[in-house]
């Protein structure tokens, strides 16, 4: 395990930040909005919010663990893109998405983009104490609550226009269904609230961590199965017999770590914690040490994505933490070194693979772009070195 921490640091310090660095934008601000698998730079694409606000965290976690000037600048850069023509002066809020030059191009708000700007601006506080960002994730939080959540149903909604109001899920929904309720959200505000109670433990914070939790236990847990169901109508019917191997791992650690949070050890959600990741374990490992990307009904869908590579590997992790069960250590080992073989871009001014498809060949989509971002990769990097300097 030591060597392996080793090599994730070098991977992080050494290959993954300083690709990110070189994508930013000193002309129009922020981070170009997308380099191709060619490696073809494109200084015209759109730059998303959801991108911006992943760079943001990044570097402010960066700083926060090394302690280094640039990466501190890097992240008070994506923090000035964010505030200066990402948000909306108008309705509040992030924009989905700008153009090049930082107008606004999508103004659709859609809660999974203002979590994680929850997420970012928390960070960034904890980092480097930039009252501002802590108060702009207090007003973010506010708005969360007051526009996204539905006391009736006891759920998050989705995708609102520019002023805010409802309009059908077309930006997290897929496989040829339209949710009204999707785990995908559910978990990234757990995520963005656990990191914003890390810096400011508000009761209002806790009790929505605390909703969240039983939300994810009682709504959407399927006990006998293993799994978290994935997509919801808005009377909380489950639309798609549907295992999303990468989200069941990457919640299992989310909620323990939001659980740690809030100093919460409920058993029940102890209990889904390990049952998802022994879930995943036993029906997603790849004879390559890979894992799966999901299940509809009865089809494997193979295709080796590298943010459930990264994910996983916490994932299994946090598990052996909490069970000692050497199992776990063999899956995390076998996963590193399946990313290193195959997921990790060894060609100059590259950085991770979008995904590795059954037959060995890459997934030639983009190496940077709206949702290809150094949030997965880093973020593990960073866990398993903070765990096991633990």
């Amino acid at each position: 395990m030591n060597t392996l921490t080793a090599e994730i640091q070098d991977e992080w310090i050494s290959h993954i930040l300083p690709f990110w660095a070189n994508m930013k934008d000193d002309e129009q601000g922020g981070y170009y909005g997308e380099l191709d698998y060619s490696l073809k730079l494109d200084k015209t694409a759109a730059k998303g919010g959801i991108a911006n606000s992943r760079i943001l965290w990044s570097f402010s976690a960066a700083y926060r663990y090394i302690n280094s000037q640039a990466y501190a600048d890097h992240a008070h850069h994506s923090f000035r893109f964010l505030k200066e023509k990402l948000l909306d002066p108008e309705f509040g809020g992030v924009y989905w998405s700008v153009d090049y030059q930082g107008n606004p191009l999508d103004t659709r708000k859609h809660i999974y983009n203002q979590s994680f700007a929850v997420y970012s601006l928390s960070e960034y506080y904890r980092a480097l104490r930039n009252e501002e960002a802590l108060e702009l994730a207090k007003s973010l939080f506010f708005l969360i609550e007051e526009k996204g959540y539905d006391l009736g149903i006891n759920a998050y909604k989705e995708e609102f226009n520019r002023s805010w109001q409802e309009q059908p899920n077309e930006m997290l929904s897929e496989n040829n269904v339209i949710a009204s309720i999707t785990m995908n959200t559910h978990i990234h505000i757990l995520e963005a609230y656990t990191t914003l109670y890390r810096v400011w433990p508000d009761s209002r914070v806790r009790a929505a961590l605390e909703n969240l939790l039983h939300i994810l236990h009682d709504r959407m847990f399927d006990a006998k199965l293993g799994r978290l169901h994935v997509f919801f109508d808005q009377n909380w019917n489950s639309l798609l017999d549907l295992t999303s191997y990468g989200h069941d791992i990457e919640a299992s650690w989310l909620i323990d770590d939001a659980m740690q949070g809030i100093g919460s050890e409920n058993p029940d959600h102890k209990k889904m914690i390990i049952d998802l990741a022994y879930s995943v374990a036993k029906s997603a490992i790849q004879n390559d040490g890979s894992l799966a990307n999901e299940r509809e009904k009865d089809h494997l869908d193979t295709t080796r994505i590298w943010w459930v590579q990264a994910e996983a590997i916490v994932g299994f992790y946090n598990a052996y933490q909490r069970t000692n069960d050497p199992l776990f250590i063999d899956l995390v080992t076998n996963l590193w070194k399946y990313t290193k073989d195959h997921i990790i871009d060894s060609r100059p001014g590259s950085e991770w693979v979008w995904a590795v498809k059954e037959d060995g060949s890459h997934d030639q989509r983009e190496i940077a772009g709206a949702w290809k971002c150094p949030y997965h990769n880093s973020r593990f990097c960073l866990e398993i070195m903070e765990r096991m300097n633990k």
